[in-house]
């Protein structure tokens, strides 16, 4: 968001006047076409991760030690020719140039159709010649030794990775697979609710479908973004924690975390669905300005939750999250480890801390995503003045340069392979929000007493004082009764109840329980994705765990974080918060553990999506960072790749157009699979385009013959 993206840069700006890396210059590009783009957290993730691999493996070309990711490496199956450059006279010099180069086209290509693609080609051209580079040198020839040749040829090699890392960035992202099981649920149809598969998710039909980003969405009714993700080349997953499972296509699923719970007949709050989307329907009461209940949000108080003692059984979860009250199990810190001292209460409506929240950590209008949001807090992190830029805590304090080129990898790799754990989980499970589930539970009407009104199996529960059934003396009863024996929840009463958001609060009261939102806008509601697991909470984990390994420190520099907020200046959806107030977090985890409370005061997850996602956020984190510093210190010995042995072909599949990238010279026979001949040609030492779109769509063999005819390689590749 505009003003939450503001306060953050502020907090940089304080912290350091002084002239940033030139790999700090172009993420912070990065982040600025992210907040301009269509809001896709998988995406972002991916466009993170790549420009971290071309900034990280330009600075390793001139370093004894380290190893590339990329150049001169077969990654993912990509092999990535390279047969060296000479040294320069200045190192820094010819870094500067290869990796201002490498991002300036990469950025270039992943933007050029975004929705503020005009206006961010302008502001790439702007950084890039302000270095006084040309964008007219689009050579990828550096075999006279030009830096800037380098740099081109190392973005046009990631841009062809990226054709065929299974992404299909080549039609938009667009899923292949994938159809929901449930109609659509329209939203402002607040009396009848469709017929659906509780279990499974949901697309949501606007009027007009505004973005995270802001942007309007060309559909009505926006598809699940990235269900298929999971088969995306990764960074540090591993195959032995792969399972491709089927739920009408192949769905790639790394680190399994079972099932979510499943809705069933009757007992009410009994049955662990029916109680994890009622609590998102209590903390929802909570988000009125004229509560007066007031919290202590310092880090006195909240966070400093272990890792192990995490909620497994339904028991445990009902201990850990509080229905009523709101928050977590966590009991805070006795003491600033940096200063010795206690940490000293800040006291605010609750009501102010959950609305600060849901809009601070969400994907809302102008945002940067989760990943991105990240990276602003790994950026605002390494321009404290206390902060030591030792990696890992070890060894010599290393340049500015080098820190950044490192912790972005570190960081990157782990935001990219979130994304392709999560959503490989989230297209498997295909589970749904609580809009969906809280209205469809709310239209069949109430599962707790089969003696009163209104009793359905799949109805929600009764809770005296938050869900209960409309009665004839009750304001809610309609003209004509006819909402009588309806469920009612008191709850925050949606974005209709807000003209001007600069203005105007929606406040908590009791509505229809089929006329439920989550705290968001009416134009975006809830992610175009299915819930579990939570992408907030497995992307905020894994970075916690990379940050608090690349300082070797859980806590904040100086033992706290903080970012201040402003009465009235601050919410977006509605206006607020009532008063000054400061987020604050002691450690990277109580960060992250905040973001996870926040989707539920969101009402964007129950709690079933959200400990599992801090599980395998954990777990992605650390294993970024270990291999990442098998990068660092040179000990993986990856295959080294030369102009010798490659030859790629993407995008794979294909569909009217199949480029191949060769080093050397071949004859080319592809062959439909009935084993008929149906082109020959040759391919020259360059990237090659054949024209397919003559072809029927199917599985075609290509047979490289070199030029001896000694050799031959075989490839199979499918059309679409």
């Amino acid at each position: 968001m505009k003003k939450i993206t503001l306060i953050i840069l502020l907090s940089f700006i304080s912290f350091s006047q002084a002239q940033h890396s030139v790999a700090r210059d172009w993420n912070d590009m990065v982040l600025t076409a992210i907040r301009a783009d269509f809001a896709r957290p998988t995406v972002h993730a991916r466009n993170l991760f790549h420009s971290s691999v071309l900034m990280y493996d330009a600075w390793v070309i001139f370093d004894s030690q380290a190893e590339a990711v990329f150049l001169g490496k077969n990654f993912g199956g990509y092999d990535c020719a390279f047969n060296g450059i000479a040294t320069p006279a200045n190192v820094d010099d010819a870094r500067h140039e290869i990796i201002s180069y490498a991002i300036y086209r990469l950025l270039n290509h992943r933007f050029e159709n975004s929705p503020g693609g005009n206006d961010l080609l302008t502001q790439f051209d702007t950084l890039f010649t302000s270095y006084g580079y040309d964008p007219s040198f689009t050579s990828i020839d550096y075999s006279d030794d030009s830096y800037a040749a380098l740099g081109n040829y190392l973005a046009s090699e990631m841009i062809a990775f990226g054709l065929q890392d299974h992404s299909n960035e080549q039609f938009d992202y667009a899923n292949a697979f994938y159809v929901p099981s449930n109609p659509p649920l329209i939203l402002e149809n607040y009396y009848e609710t469709n017929p659906i598969n509780p279990d499974r998710w949901q697309p949501l039909a606007f009027d007009v479908f505004i973005d995270q980003s802001g942007n309007e969405y060309p559909l009505d009714t926006p598809p699940f973004l990235s269900p298929e993700w999971g088969q995306v080349t990764p960074f540090c997953l591993s195959n032995e924690d792969l399972e491709i499972l089927n739920s009408g296509f192949d769905c790639y699923v790394y680190n399994n975390p079972g099932p979510p719970v499943y809705i069933q007949d009757g007992i009410g709050i009994d049955d662990p669905f029916k109680w994890h989307f009622a609590l998102v329907a209590s903390w929802s009461s909570h988000l009125d300005p004229t509560d007066p209940t007031m919290i202590d949000i310092s880090p006195a108080t909240i966070g400093n939750y272990d890792l192990a003692n995490y909620p497994e059984t339904f028991e445990e979860y009902k201990t850990f999250y509080d229905f009523t009250n709101g928050g977590d199990a966590s009991t805070g810190h006795t003491l600033n480890p940096k200063t010795g001292m206690p940490y000293a209460p800040q006291m605010v409506k609750r009501s102010d801390y959950a609305r600060v929240l849901a809009e601070f950590w969400a994907d809302g209008p102008e945002s940067e995503t989760p990943p991105g949001h990240w990276f602003t807090i790994l950026n605002y992190v390494s321009d404290h003045p206390t902060l030591e830029k030792k990696i890992g805590g070890q060894g010599l304090v290393v340049s500015d340069l080098e820190w950044d080129v490192k912790s972005y990898l570190v960081l990157g790799g782990a935001m990219h392979d979130a994304a392709v754990n999560t959503w490989g989980i989230k297209g498997y499970y295909d589970y749904l929000r609580p809009i969906s589930a809280i209205r469809y539970m709310a239209g069949n009407g109430q599962s707790s007493d089969e003696n009163l009104p209104s009793y359905n199996v799949h109805g929600i529960p009764l809770i005296d004082g938050l869900i209960e059934l409309i009665n004839e003396e009750d304001p809610l009863r309609g003209d004509n009764d006819e909402n009588v024996n309806r469920i009612k929840i008191k709850a925050w009463k949606g974005p209709d109840f807000i003209a001007d958001p600069t203005t105007d609060v929606a406040g908590v009261d009791w509505i229809i329980g089929t006329h439920w939102w989550p705290y968001q806008r009416g134009t975006f509601v809830t992610p175009p994705f299915a819930g579990y697991l939570s992408g907030h909470s497995t992307f905020s984990r894994a970075a916690a765990e990379v940050l608090t390994r690349l300082t070797a420190d859980p806590f904040f520099p100086d033992g706290m974080g903080t970012f201040d907020i402003t009465q009235n200046d601050f919410l977006v959806f509605e206006v607020g918060p009532t008063e000054n107030m400061t987020l604050q977090w002691a450690t990277y985890r109580d960060a992250s553990d905040q973001t996870s409370l926040s989707r539920i005061w969101g009402g964007i997850h129950p709690p079933i999506d959200d400990i599992k996602g801090r599980i395998i956020g954990d777990k992605i984190g650390n294993e970024a960072y270990d291999l990442a510093v098998e990068y660092f210190e040179g000990t993986l010995s990856t295959p080294t790749v030369n102009s010798d042995n490659d030859l790629t072909l993407y995008p794979v599949p294909f569909k009217d157009e199949l480029r191949i990238k060769t080093s050397k010279n071949y004859t080319l026979e592809l062959y439909s699979l009935d084993g008929k001949l149906v082109m020959s040609t040759v391919v020259q030492n360059a990237i090659n385009t054949l024209q397919t779109s003559t072809l029927n769509p199917g599985m075609y063999i290509l047979k490289f013959k070199d030029q001896s005819n000694t050799t031959t390689i075989i490839k199979k590749v499918i059309k679409y």
